[in-house]
């Protein structure tokens, strides 16, 4: 009777390739749990901070994940930050009653700036003449007055007839020159053209005068307007100061919030590039092991062939077939 076919040397290979193919699953399980655990430890995780003026805190679900986060004011900051926005309301209310008045400011602003206006529409040299005109209008029942009292103060001395001094020249560019006259009446009428040039000299500087004038209206009306919207701005900086101040303690309590994530954030940097360690190692044993199962399945690559080998070949000489498919057959 034939010794049966020799299984152990091809179960032995065979349990060692399940055993590494156990050991290749158990290695890429443990690669993703590290991969896992290492996205665990990267998680932003920031840290609840006390300080004088506040404090901070974090809620986290089931899984650790971040999914809260605020802070809370120290009592008595609280109640100088409620008071100051207390201040800030009451500041408020006055800058709205200045605001109020804007309208009529504006309105009288509107006033002077179209007086004004109206002043430097008009021609100077027309300002010029309606001045003259004016204050010529003033002088004249005086004048005629002066002369009446001359003529008959003449008439009773005997001294009508009387004519002197006549002149070329006149007191103004081409005027004619002064006719001969009674002294006494000469020296009237040289008077009042003297007078009078010095009425055209002043109606000129009148006209350049109301130019003036009306541009110091418009000015003026432009910077009523002005002072009007600085008078709020000026009214509104208690509000803005109050609220600012308020705005400052707050900042303070929330210091504690910033803090607390500046030190998550450093935390999680320290985590993720120990997270980064632990993957990088568990990925590189993976691959040791991998290459390690793949020698091992290579090397059944002959006993296998030996089989295949032998049950090609029949009965002649080489690995009985009815011993390869019972081992306990057995022939005589």
């Amino acid at each position: 009777m034939a010794d049966p076919f020799d299984w152990t040397s091809l179960l032995g290979p065979l349990i060692g390739t399940a055993g590494s193919v156990y050991a290749s699953n158990q290695a890429a399980n443990a690669t993703t749990d590290a991969a896992a655990q290492a996205a665990q430890m990267a998680q932003f995780r920031p840290v609840g901070v006390t300080t004088r003026f506040g404090k901070s805190g974090f809620n986290y679900d089931e899984n650790g994940k971040l999914i809260g986060a605020g802070y809370q004011v120290a009592p008595d900051v609280a109640a100088a930050r409620e008071g100051l926005m207390g201040m800030a309301g009451t500041g408020l209310g006055q800058a709205q009653q200045i605001q109020a008045y804007q309208p009529t400011v504006n309105a009288q602003a509107a006033g002077l700036f179209n007086l004004g206006a109206g002043y430097t529409a008009q021609n100077p040299q027309q300002v010029a003449q309606n001045y003259l005109n004016q204050q010529q209008q003033l002088l004249a029942p005086g004048r005629e007055q002066q002369l009446a009292q001359l003529s008959n103060m003449q008439q009773q001395q005997g001294r009508m007839g009387l004519a002197t001094g006549a002149t070329n020249a006149g007191y103004t560019a081409n005027a004619p020159g002064l006719a001969a006259s009674n002294p006494q009446f000469a020296a009237m009428y040289n008077a009042r053209a003297q007078q009078d040039a010095q009425l055209a000299a002043n109606a000129q500087l009148a006209g350049q005068q109301q130019v003036q004038f009306g541009q110091g209206l418009m000015t003026g009306g432009l910077n009523l307007a002005g002072q009007g919207f600085g008078l709020q701005t000026q009214a509104l900086a208690p509000y803005t100061q109050y609220a600012q101040g308020a705005v400052n303690l707050e900042n303070l309590g929330q210091n504690a919030l910033t803090q607390g994530s500046a030190l998550g954030a450093a935390s999680t940097a320290g985590a993720t590039n120990a997270a980064n360690m632990q993957n990088a190692a568990a990925q590189q044993a993976a691959a040791l092991q991998l290459g390690r199962n793949n020698a091992i399945v290579g090397g059944l690559t002959d006993p296998i062939s030996q089989l295949i080998s032998g049950l090609s070949s029949g009965g002649t000489g080489g690995v009985n077939y009815n011993a390869v498919i019972n081992p306990y057959f057995q022939t005589s």
